[in-house]
């Protein structure tokens, strides 16, 4: 990427800026009409082995990915004019020196947005981000992950099908390097799915240039099972989000508190989730990811935890992985800690909320969380937990609502993607504020006589007390008189 393409790219995304939002919808209805007449044929350029995800179906892929981003492209042409409207602030609120003064609030395009993909979910989490990104006015460069470059180019083609200009749209090879030389060529804002690890290392770029970002970045997520929680409707949703894309999805259940429960209902919950865990077949892990598990155990046992499944030893291949259960958890345990992408759950014990909260604000990561129980107690719960997004007797798949904003906390990131405060960041505000007035004496310098006239000011605007409101206003009336005398004299 050199600086000449970039700005070919930039031109072109002026013109596009300044295309009425009207016809940039026509655009996005006629992807979605497109994606909808190849929904299969798309869905069927993920490989079902695709990031360690080995059970990934065609069926998976269209769910969790096609059908999401259809009703992303829905999202953008019923509510992105509504959203991206320009905001005029009327007289309500307007401070009253400022008379004669008119502002709005315009969403400006950021310019050229530089989006770097995950390989979990190739067509979903870049593709939105990417039309999101194209809906505001901008540009985008896409840095598909390694071994998602099919996913990027079918989704490109569609796009330019459906009447985008190729430049508006560029697809970067996908190597760390050409997203490196994107950030140095001069980008004006990145979007970065990915790791922790990789988040850091993307933002070492940035603070060279000082170019924004938004970080959405791996989990650890926790899960909070109440008194009173549905047992078969928890255990089905949890043994879901650790087999659903391979555990492959930064989302999934890692660590599990048990809140409130006697010794008795605790062992039963525990006994029936490790069936229903142990059902799950084996999949791909790369070897990182096993030698990172194979930690994990370890350090478990090293405190005193019980490892309920072992996942490495459901296979006889050592790259491959069932799930791993570890109950008897306290908050130090490396499993309790990282990000992983395997199937590894830990369960903990807590008398009460208070002890759940505090184990689980151990964790640095806050991307997002999931709370089993009455609705009575648990909406008070959710409204305590530190993560970006909560979920209330279910994991993972309302999150693929459009309508929401999505983006974690702590070492799962910043900034969100996705909804309307996604299309959003997509912009800059930009302010502009008209003088329709030709006053003179804003411009005056001032004088010892102002001290009274602004002083009574205060007192008159934000002062209480009929008694206190009429000395001030005679007190600006007299500092006014004095000041108005003074400039005839002159």
């Amino acid at each position: 990427m050199n600086s000449g393409y970039l700005e070919d790219v930039r031109l072109a995304q002026r013109d596009w800026a300044a295309t009425p939002l009207a016809l940039r919808m026509r655009v996005m209805a006629k992807l979605r009409r497109r994606v909808a007449a190849g929904a299969r044929e798309l869905a069927e350029t993920v490989p079902t082995e695709l990031a360690g995800a080995l059970h990934r179906t065609v069926a998976d892929t269209l769910g969790s990915e096609v059908l999401p981003l259809l009703e992303a492209c829905r999202f953008l042409e019923r509510n992105a004019e509504r959203i991206l409207r320009t905001k005029r602030l009327g007289l309500h609120g307007r401070p009253i020196w400022l008379v004669g003064v008119d502002s709005r609030v315009e969403r400006a395009p950021l310019g050229v947005v530089l989006i770097i993909g995950a390989p979990n979910y190739p067509l979903f989490l870049a593709g939105v981000q990417a039309i999101q990104g194209l809906a505001a006015g901008n540009a985008v460069l896409w840095k598909p992950a390694p071994g998602t470059e099919t996913q990027a180019f079918a989704l490109r083609t569609l796009l330019v099908e459906s009447g985008l200009n190729p430049e508006l749209l560029t697809l970067l090879e996908p190597g760390v390097e050409s997203a490196a030389a994107a950030i140095e060529a001069g980008v004006d804002h990145v979007v970065l799915t990915g790791s922790a690890e990789t988040g850091k290392a993307v933002m070492r770029l940035l603070a060279e240039t000082l170019t924004p970002s938004t970080m959405e970045l791996s989990g650890c997520d926790g899960v909070f099972v109440l008194p009173g929680a549905e047992l078969e409707h928890t255990v089905r949703a949890l043994a879901f989000g650790l087999r659903f894309n391979g555990s492959f999805t930064c989302m999934a259940p890692r660590r599990l508190f048990l809140v409130g429960m006697d010794d008795v209902e605790a062992a039963r919950f525990e006994s029936e989730l490790a069936v229903a865990l142990g059902r799950i077949d084996a999949g791909e892990l790369p070897p990182k990811t096993v030698t990172l598990l194979r930690e994990m155990v370890a350090d478990a046992r090293l405190q005193g935890a019980e490892i309920r499944l072992d996942g490495l030893k459901k296979s006889e291949k050592g790259d491959r992985a069932g799930v791993t259960l570890i109950t008897r958890a306290v908050p130090s345990m490396l499993s309790m800690q990282s990000d992983i992408f395997a199937p590894v759950l830990s369960i903990m014990r807590t008398t009460d909320t208070g002890e759940a909260l505090a184990a689980s604000a151990a964790c640095p990561y806050a991307l997002s969380a999931s709370v089993f129980g009455p609705e009575a107690t648990t909406n008070s719960l959710a409204s305590r937990i530190h993560a970006g997004t909560v979920l209330i007797n279910d994991v993972v798949i309302p999150t693929v609502d459009p309508r929401i904003s999505f983006g974690g906390r702590g070492r799962s990131g910043f900034g969100v993607t996705r909804g309307a405060e996604g299309l959003l960041s997509m912009t800059a505000p930009r302010t502009i504020q008209v003088q329709r007035s030709r006053l003179k004496w804003s411009y005056e310098p001032t004088s010892d006589g102002h001290i009274e006239l602004f002083a009574g000011l205060a007192q008159l605007l934000h002062g209480e007390g009929l008694g206190k409101l009429w000395r001030a206003m005679k007190r600006v009336a007299g500092a006014a008189r004095k000041l108005g005398a003074n400039q005839q004299d002159r």
